[in-house]
C-alpha cells in the first residue's frame, strides 16, 4: 500500500483507466452535494488555496485487452467524488469552449479516446452520454448522473471558475493498492464514516464481469435485487449472538459452510477453520474458489438455488405470526431467530435442498431437530460447539434423513452434543435457570403445540408479541409471607427463577402489580389488569391461576406439568 498527497492530474494522467466495479452501487449524490461542491470550487478560484476532498483508494488490476491500456485500476473509494468532478469539469469546459483540456485529462490518449472513468452498469449509459456531449444542451432522462449534469449546466458561470486553478488545488489522500492487498479491510479502516461495502457487493463484483450481464440478471439480480421488497428482505439485520448481521450476510456465511463441509470436497482442516469465521468472509470466498479450483459458473448457479430456498423459508417475520402446532419450517424459524440459533441455518438450508421432493422426510428431520434444540435449551446444554456440530458432523456426514439424524444423535452420547434424556429434561424443568429470551421461547413453543385452535376464543399471537413474567415476583419479600429460615428463603429464591414459576403474557404488568401479593397480582387493581387478564387463553398457565396460594410446591407441580407436555412434544 502506498499513500500520498495527490492532485487530480496524479489520479487521471491520460494513460490510466479507472474502473468503477461494474456491479457497484449507483451514483447517489444529489443537489445538496452538487451545490456545496460548486461553492467550494468558486472559493478555490477566488482564494487559490489548496482544498482537501477526501480519500481516493485505487487498486491495481491486471492489464486488459478490452481497454488496450497498460494501467488499469479499480476505484475502491472515491466513486462519488470522481464522478461528480468529471461531470463538473465537463460542463465547465463546454461553457468555456476548452473541451481539449477536458479530453486531455478525462480521456485516454489513444486512437479511440477512451473515457478514463469506466462506470458501473447502473450509470454507464448516462455517464457516457454526458462525457460525449458536444454542446450545452439539456439532456433528458432520469437518474442522479443526468441530474448532476443539468444542475451544473444551469448554475456554472465561467466567470467565477478557473479550470487550471481548481485542477491544481483540489487535493486527495491517494492510496494505491497492489493486486493482492485486501481492499475491504483498508476501505473499512479509512472510510469508517462512509457506507461499508458489504460481502454481497464485493462478491457480486468478483463473480461477474462486464461481459456477464445476462448471467448477473438471471442468477443475481432476480434473487437479490428484483424489487424493493426483495432488497429490503436481504438488508434486514438479525441478532446473531453478540453481533447484528444482515440476512444476506447470514445467507452467504451459511452457503459457504455448506460448500466447505459437503462430503468429498477435501477441504483442508486449517482452511475449514479459517472459512468458518464470520469476519473476512469475502476473503474466505476468494480463497475457497481460487485454492480449490471452484467453477464460478457452477457456484453462481448453486448460490441462486440456495438463496431462493433461504428467501422462501428463512424469515424473522415468523416471530410475528402464529406458529403451527406440528413440526414445520415456521417452528424452525422460531428456533433460529426467537432462541438465537443462527448456527442452525447452514444445516436447515442443506436439509431444504436435499429434501425438496420429500416433504414428509423434511418434516421428520425438523421434528427431531426441534426436539434436540429445545431439550438442550431446557437443560442449559452448552451450545458453543453448535457450529461444528451442524456443519462438520451433520452436513459433513450427509445427514439428510430422519433415521440418519437419529442414529448420529444416539452415537453422540457423551460427546457434549448428545440429546438430553427424559430424566435430564425433568431435571431441567425443575432446576434450570435460563435467560429470559430462552425461557419465553420454551414456554411459547410448548403453548403453540398444545393450543386447541378450534375452541379457543383467544388466538395465539406471534412469539414476539409475548413477554415473560415471574408468577412469584423476585421481590416477593415485600408483599408475600415472610420466611425467617435462610435455607428455605434461599430455596424459594432459586425456585422462582425456574420454568415452573414463569409464564408468557400479552403485556407487561404494571410494576406495582408485578410485585404485589398473590391475590392482587392475579386480579390487578382498578383498570390495571393482573395475571388473569393478560394470560387469558394461555393453556400452560390455565388452572394454576385458580390456586388460592402460590408457593414452592405449586412451582414444582407446574414444572412437572410442563415437563409432561414437553416430553410428548419433543420425543426421542
Amino acid at each position: 500500500m502506498n499513500a500520498s498527497k495527490k492532485v487530480i492530474s496524479d489520479i487521471l494522467n491520460g494513460g490510466r483507466i479507472l474502473e468503477i466495479p461494474f456491479f457497484q452501487r449507483a451514483y447517489v449524490w444529489d443537489q445538496n452535494q452538487w451545490e456545496r461542491l460548486l461553492e467550494d470550487m468558486q472559493a478555490i478560484t477566488l482564494n487559490k488555496n489548496p482544498y482537501f476532498l477526501g480519500s481516493v483508494i485505487l487498486k491495481q488490476l491486471p492489464t486488459s485487452t478490452e481497454f488496450a491500456v497498460g494501467d488499469l485500476r479499480s476505484i475502491i473509494d472515491g466513486q462519488q467524488r470522481l464522478t461528480t468532478l468529471a461531470i463538473f469539469f465537463k460542463v465547465l469546459c463546454l461553457h468555456t469552449g476548452d473541451t481539449f483540456k477536458f479530453d486531455g485529462r478525462f480521456r485516454i490518449l489513444n486512437r479511440e479516446k477512451t473515457i478514463a472513468i469506466q462506470h458501473n452498469h447502473h450509470d454507464i449509459a448516462s455517464f457516457n452520454m454526458v462525457m460525449n456531449a458536444e454542446e450545452l444542451n439539456d439532456i433528458e432522462g432520469s437518474g442522479k448522473i443526468l441530474g448532476a449534469y443539468n444542475y451544473f449546466r444551469k448554475h456554472i458561470s465561467k466567470y467565477t471558475l478557473d479550470y487550471d486553478v481548481i485542477m491544481n488545488n483540489v487535493m486527495f489522500v491517494g492510496i494505491d493498492l497492489d493486486e493482492k492487498e485486501d481492499e475491504q479491510q483498508i476501505f473499512d479502516t479509512i472510510n469508517s464514516l462512509g457506507v461499508r461495502l458489504t460481502v454481497a457487493e464485493l462478491l457480486k463484483n468478483y463473480l461477474f464481469s462486464r461481459d456477464d450481464i445476462e448471467s448477473y440478471e438471471k442468477n443475481w439480480k432476480y434473487i437479490f435485487e428484483s424489487d424493493e421488497e426483495t432488497i429490503s428482505f436481504w438488508d434486514v439485520k438479525i441478532s446473531a449472538g453478540r453481533a447484528w448481521r444482515q440476512n444476506i450476510e447470514l445467507f452467504f456465511y451459511a452457503f459457504l459452510q455448506i460448500k466447505i463441509n459437503e462430503p468429498g470436497k477435501g477441504i483442508d482442516a486449517e482452511d475449514k477453520k479459517q472459512y468458518s469465521r464470520f469476519d473476512a468472509l469475502f476473503n474466505s470466498y476468494k480463497s475457497f474458489i481460487e485454492k480449490y479450483d471452484i467453477d464460478k459458473d457452477v457456484l453462481i448457479s448453486e448460490i441462486r438455488d440456495y438463496a431462493a430456498l433461504y428467501f422462501n423459508n428463512i424469515d424473522y417475520a415468523h416471530l410475528e405470526q402464529e406458529l403451527p402446532k406440528d413440526s414445520s419450517i415456521e417452528r424452525i424459524n422460531a428456533l433460529i431467530f426467537g432462541l438465537e440459533n443462527t448456527t442452525l441455518i447452514p444445516y436447515v438450508l442443506y436439509v431444504l435442498k436435499k429434501t425438496e421432493n420429500n416433504p414428509e422426510e423434511r418434516q421428520s428431520i425438523f421434528n427431531i431437530l426441534e426436539s434436540y434444540i429445545m431439550r438442550r435449551v431446557v437443560c442449559r446444554s452448552n451450545n458453543k460447539n453448535y457450529n461444528n456440530f451442524f456443519t462438520d458432523r451433520l452436513i459433513g456426514n450427509d445427514v439428510c434423513t430422519a433415521d440418519s439424524l437419529q442414529e448420529l444423535l444416539i452415537k453422540s452420547s457423551g460427546t457434549g452434543s448428545e440429546m438430553p434424556t427424559d430424566n435430564d429434561l425433568l431435571a431441567g424443568f425443575m432446576d434450570s435457570k435460563i435467560t429470559n429470551k430462552q425461557a419465553k421461547g420454551v414456554l411459547y413453543m410448548i403453548e403453540s403445540s398444545i393450543r386447541d385452535r378450534s375452541s379457543q376464543s383467544t388466538s395465539l399471537l406471534g412469539m414476539d408479541s409475548y413477554t415473560l413474567e415471574h408468577i412469584m415476583p423476585k421481590k416477593w419479600e415485600n408483599h408475600w409471607e415472610k420466611i425467617d429460615d435462610d435455607e428455605k428463603r434461599n430455596f424459594r429464591n432459586r425456585k422462582l427463577l425456574t420454568l415452573g414459576n414463569l409464564t408468557i403474557i400479552t403485556s407487561s404488568l404494571n410494576t406495582s402489580i408485578r410485585d404485589s401479593d398473590w391475590k392482587t397480582k392475579l386480579q390487578g387493581v382498578g383498570t390495571r389488569g393482573g395475571l388473569k387478564r393478560f394470560s387469558s387463553g394461555i393453556e400452560i398457565t390455565g388452572d394454576f391461576l385458580e390456586r388460592s396460594d402460590w408457593n414452592e410446591e405449586a412451582i414444582e407441580e407446574r414444572a412437572h406439568f410442563l415437563n409432561h407436555l414437553a416430553q410428548k412434544i419433543w420425543k426421542f
